[in-house]
């Protein structure tokens, strides 16, 4: 078997996670990190046992014995790394959200399928077990046709103007952060929506703090979603068909449980466990990708990105958030 063999771009508090799943991913291992510090590198690198540490995001592009780099970086420096790793021929991983803009995201995406080599948006939540199973309910008929989603996903953090939460410079604010997850999961299961209606509020740094967003899909199929830093928000999704709804318990970015509701019949709960801390299925989904030879993948498709990515800049848009994509790799 073929082993991978993956870099880190960008040691923080995602990666600190993301890379302890390796241990459970068969033929992938991690053997580089790279920071815009050294020190931060190889301090990374001895808590992991990574091979090799890299003082810059450039400098891992060039190193031989890494096949796909793992990017988490604040968002708003995902698009100039993706571009250089892409121009190297090195497969990817981004973090999400993929860009900080829609057409950042365009560019990269573009650039993919120009070169043919391996992107994928790090959308853990499609690959969980229990996701994975809301899906295949809903293709056997379960619920009859969907109609609605409902999602939301908040956290109460206090402001802090130069906390990467809140810097509109690093891609701050909860749509970026928190909003991704919720659109993204609306977007698994009713496609692109025709129209984006968006209100919420700022944070003294222009930042979105909150907000509340209602996507049609000019045939009646509507999801209603929220996203807030401000405050605390259950983290519950609900998937209404014709013939029924299923709840996924919190958090439905990584649950354990859903429950199945259909008419006439009693509720039928149904738990999966994921595989490490939950970040294992996406590490084996770019793995099997990787060794199979293609160039995005099933589940997360970038046109899927790219959809997602808009609706998050046309909400971005109405509330007067301006995000802007950093042009230094670093």
């Amino acid at each position: 078997m073929q082993e991978i063999r993956w870099g880190v771009v960008g040691p923080g508090r995602i990666a600190e996670k993301v890379v302890e799943d390796f241990a459970v991913v068969e033929g992938a291992r991690a053997v580089a990190v790279a920071s815009r510090s050294l020190d931060r590198a190889r301090a990374f690198a001895d808590r992991h046992g990574l091979e090799r540490a890299h003082g810059s995001y450039a400098e891992i592009l060039t190193d031989p014995d890494v096949d796909v780099l793992y990017v988490a970086t604040p968002h708003s420096q995902h698009h100039a790394v993706a571009l250089a790793a892409l121009r190297a021929g090195k497969a990817l991983l981004v973090e999400k959200s993929f860009t900080a803009t829609t057409a950042g995201a365009a560019e990269v995406i573009d650039l993919a399928r120009q070169t043919g080599v391996f992107v994928m948006e790090a959308m853990w939540t499609r690959f969980q077990p229990a996701v994975v199973a809301v899906r295949d309910l809903i293709a056997e008929g379960a619920i009859g046709e969907v109609r609605s989603v409902q999602a939301d996903l908040g956290v109460a953090r206090d402001y802090d103007p130069v906390d990467r939460l809140f810097d509109l410079a690093l891609g701050g604010g909860a749509l970026l952060d928190l909003g991704v997850y919720v659109v993204s999961f609306a977007q698994m299961l009713l496609g692109t929506p025709e129209r984006v209606v968006a209100a919420g509020s700022l944070f003294p740094s222009g930042a979105d703090a909150d907000a509340a967003l209602l996507l049609d899909h000019g045939d009646g199929r509507t999801a209603t979603l929220m996203t807030s830093l401000r405050n605390a928000l259950p983290g519950q999704a609900r998937v209404f068909g014709t013939t029924g709804w299923i709840d996924v318990l919190p958090r439905f970015h990584h649950p354990d449980t859903i429950v199945l509701h259909r008419a006439g019949a009693e509720p039928v709960t149904i738990t999966r466990k994921p595989l490490g801390a939950g970040y294992a299925h996406e590490l084996i989904e770019v793995t099997e990708c990787l060794r199979a030879g293609r160039s995005e993948s099933a589940v997360m498709p970038l046109a899927d990105t790219l959809a997602v990515q808009t609706v998050l800049g046309e909400a971005a848009e109405q509330l007067g958030v301006r995000h802007a994509e950093d042009a230094a790799i670093g």
